[in-house]
């Protein structure tokens, strides 16, 4: 019998739906209708937690730098990590998390840096927010070794930091990045601020550890994630929601590691009163529902939530955020 296209497309959504959640009952068929949701809300992707319990990464800016010098130390460390539930990575660190602490400075601050690297392959430092020449600074820093230099933020915004040491792209997917706030010398006005870095885990079983994961480097060629995910574990947000209050202001810091897939971000029930695009925090666009943050680039998204209620933040690429880049805002 010939299916028509209407009836064919049907049968592919369900057969999908049905893969993602099993129905109810092993003897169900595919004409009975269906008496449980996959996710609790709409646009979830992943099963709503509670607030009672923090999320492992704490999502929360750091507060506005009060000096003028900003002293960055940070030791590169390898170490295994949950990725996503009952998931171990054998990853690299700054300061033994992924993503790297949040950096936060003020136009025309100082930075003073120093890398140390206790690990046992080279290892550099890329800020996208710095001017200067990588032939000087972003040198690697073999085992052992240790590099110090200042830099002075002249561009507001958020950037991206990374390891910079070839491959590129193995250092940033096994977890050698973060996130640099840099404030315009007038601040912005005030906010609940969180910050966001979605990035990508290629996993493979290691051959020396027992049961952790290690990256697959054809997994990472051929563009094929297992886990996208935000600040470093799969849907840890839609686990924990973040709690907000109804109508508050809320800026969002949200920072693209990549190393390959763009964040197309979004807020679920929500508008951006402002985004302000890639690093130009004098100039926004306003009243946007999804922007996206290029691999390697970084945005600023405010908003107001403006009634009590879960609201899903996702990457609207939703192939990725059924991975894991998915996360809940709770109002009250």
């Amino acid at each position: 019998m010939r299916v028509s296209g209407i009836g064919a497309a049907f049968t592919l959504l369900l057969a999908v739906a049905c893969q993602r959640q099993p129905r109810p009952s092993s003897t169900s068929t595919a004409q009975e209708p269906w008496t449980e949701a996959p996710a609790d809300v709409s646009h979830g992707e992943a099963a709503v937690g509670t607030t009672a319990a923090p999320a492992p990464m704490d999502p929360r800016a750091p507060a506005p730098a009060a000096g003028r010098l900003a002293k960055i130390r940070f030791e590169v460390r390898d170490a295994r990590l949950t990725v996503a539930p009952g998931v171990v990575y054998e990853a690299w660190t700054f300061n033994g998390r992924v993503p790297g602490p949040v950096v936060r400075a003020t136009v025309g601050d100082t930075v003073d840096f120093t890398l140390v690297n206790r690990a046992v392959m080279p290892h550099s430092m890329d800020f996208h927010a710095a001017q200067v020449a990588p032939s000087r600074v972003y040198t690697n820093v073999m085992p052992g070794d240790s590099i110090h230099y200042r830099w002075v933020p002249e561009v507001p915004g958020v950037f991206l930091y990374h390891c910079g040491t070839a491959p590129v792209a193995m250092h940033i997917a096994n977890g050698m990045y973060g996130a640099l706030i840099v404030d315009p010398a007038r601040p912005l006005p005030a906010a609940r601020e969180f910050v966001f870095v979605q990035s990508e885990f290629y996993t493979q079983k290691a051959a020396d550890t027992a049961g952790a994961q290690q990256l697959d480097w054809n997994k990472l060629l051929g563009l094929a994630p297992d886990y996208i995910v935000f600040n470093g574990i799969a849907h840890q947000y839609a686990d924990h929601p973040i709690r907000v209050a109804v109508g508050e202001p809320i800026r969002l810091y949200v920072v693209d590691a990549g190393p390959n897939r763009v964040s197309a971000f979004h807020v679920v029930g929500a508008i951006f009163s402002k985004v302000y695009v890639d690093a130009v925090a004098a100039h926004a666009w306003e009243g946007v529902q999804t922007v996206d943050v290029p691999v390697g680039g970084g945005m600023i998204f405010e908003t107001r939530l403006a009634e009590p209620g879960t609201y899903p933040f996702v990457t609207h690429a939703f192939a990725d955020a059924t991975k894991g880049a998915v996360g809940m805002l709770e109002a009250r």
